[in-house]
């Protein structure tokens, strides 16, 4: 995402999550490793199609659409009890 940051990568001083890949799916968890942060599939190293990012006690917490690592159309946010409470829209 170009001229923005992205918490798909992190900076070295942050503990790096562990991560796996299962059926395509790039998942990411919380540096507990007990719950899952992220979602998503990455092709040719940039995020790609629908995306979910979750909080600690497992609550959706943000969910959107990458089309060759940007982001595109409607992305949500939820509440603390995983609601959706706002949509933006990522179209230019």
């Amino acid at each position: 995402m170009k001229g923005e940051k992205c918490d798909l990568t992190e900076p070295k001083y942050v503990k790096e999550k562990k991560l796996e890949v299962i059926d395509g799916y790039t998942i990411k968890y919380h540096a507990k490793g007990n719950t899952i942060w992220s979602k998503g599939k990455i092709i040719v190293d940039q995020p790609e199609g629908y995306w979910e990012w979750y909080r600690a006690d497992g609550t959706l917490k943000r969910s959107g659409y990458f089309e060759k690592g940007e982001p595109v159309g409607e992305w949500v946010t939820y509440d603390s009890k995983g609601d959706p409470y706002k949509a933006t829209n990522r179209d230019k």
